[in-house]
């Protein structure tokens, strides 16, 4: 009987196991779901990172707007002179160095000349020489005029020999005609100094113009010679140049040449001062090609010379469709005009700062070419965001593309 009821009997332990097990498989699909909502909520929090190209904001001009052609050249000298000398000599004073300004006759160097001197010193001595033996021959001539006209006078009343006056006759011819030769002497003398003058001049090394020396060829104790024909010797003391006579000289390919005119407007840029724009005229078109290049020399004036403008500068000529207006010759900041978008009505440009983007409001300008003016809330050489996807956000890491 007690085996039966203990068979009847029901285990404690075996009826709550079932229970809790239940509450265990309905709690799962709660807790599963938990979960990927927290990861959805996380990921959606996470700024993402978007890789994209930047660029930075910088300096630009409106002549952008309207340039027609670019091309790069040289600023030259237009009145350029080497100083030589046509004697051979050894430099013996050098007035001027690099930099120096010099004035039209101004003297710049001297040669050594002391041979040059006596030989002046002897022409003159022969002119004297000359001028006296005009004098003598003067003075031959006065008296055999006389003689002859006494012995004409003689011959005529038969008083004296017709022999008697043909010798006269004879020595007023000679000494006529020894006059005439004296006289041509004393030109040769005389033309002798002047060319002896003329050589102790070349000794002398004047400026033919007003000018800034570029360059010093020579010091003193050199030899200068008119050829430089040895290694020792030297053709050119100094090389000077008119800084008034400065233009730009570019070369422009044969099928661009119908985009530059005479007197067209230009706007020159300098390597050497990158923050400023200079403005030009086409001065000249020269009227034949470089077969080798296929281009056609331009020179391109300054409308106002700056004396920082040196020869030789490397510089960019912008040949611009119409001239310059004058609120259009100052520079803005700028930005690629695909970097300005909108967002919430607003216009912005992401400025990337850290790593991260910042949608940044602007107030932006005229389109020059590519870029767009941006006239604040940017500063030259912050970098934005060029092309920003639909999808970014201030916040966003962004990374620029690999290279």
């Amino acid at each position: 009987m007690q085996d039966s009821l203990d068979a009847l009997r029901i285990d404690g332990d075996a009826k709550v196991a079932p229970r809790r097990s239940g509450r265990r498989r309905r709690l799962w699909p709660w807790i599963l779901a938990a979960l990927l909502v927290g990861a959805g909520v996380f990921w959606l929090a996470k700024p993402r990172v978007h890789t994209l190209s930047l660029a930075p904001v910088v300096q630009a001009y409106p002549s952008r707007a309207i340039t027609v052609l670019t091309a790069s050249g040289y600023v030259v000298a237009q009145r350029k002179a080497s100083l030589a000398a046509k004697v051979t000599s050894q430099l013996a004073w050098l007035g001027v160095e690099e930099g120096s300004r010099v004035h039209k006759g101004q003297v710049v160097a001297r040669l050594e000349h002391a041979d040059l001197d006596a030989a002046r010193s002897e022409a003159a001595h022969q002119l004297a020489a000359a001028a006296a033996q005009v004098d003598q021959a003067e003075a031959e001539l006065t008296d055999a005029t006389l003689n002859y006209k006494r012995m004409k006078t003689l011959a005529n009343r038969g008083v004296v020999a017709r022999s008697e006056h043909d010798t006269a006759k004879a020595r007023f011819d000679k000494a006529t005609a020894a006059v005439s030769q004296a006289k041509a002497s004393l030109e040769a003398r005389r033309e002798a100094l002047r060319q002896a003058g003329a050589q102790l001049s070349y000794t002398e090394l004047t400026a033919p113009f007003d000018a800034v020396v570029l360059t010093k060829n020579a010091d003193v104790g050199d030899i200068i010679t008119p050829l430089g024909a040895s290694s020792t010797s030297k053709a050119a003391v100094v090389t000077i140049a008119d800084m008034g006579s400065l233009a730009v000289e570019v070369d422009v390919a044969e099928s661009s040449l119908h985009l530059v005119q005479r007197g067209g407007p230009c706007e020159i840029f300098l390597d050497a001062i990158p923050t400023e724009r200079f403005p030009g005229v086409v001065h000249m078109i020269v009227p034949t090609a470089d077969r080798t290049k296929a281009t056609v020399l331009i020179k391109v004036r300054f409308a106002t010379l700056d004396p920082r403008i040196l020869p030789e500068m490397s510089a960019k000529v912008a040949f611009l469709s119409r001239p310059l207006a004058a609120g259009e010759t100052a520079s803005r900041p700028a930005v690629p005009a695909t970097a300005v978008t909108t967002r919430n009505g607003a216009t912005v440009v992401f400025v990337v700062k850290n790593g991260r983007a910042v949608a940044t409001p602007v107030t932006p300008g005229e389109t020059m070419g590519n870029l767009r003016a941006v006239m604040s809330g940017v500063s030259v050489g912050d970098k934005v965001i060029v092309s920003p996807p639909a999808d970014l956000r201030s916040g966003d890491a962004v990374a620029p593309p690999e290279s």
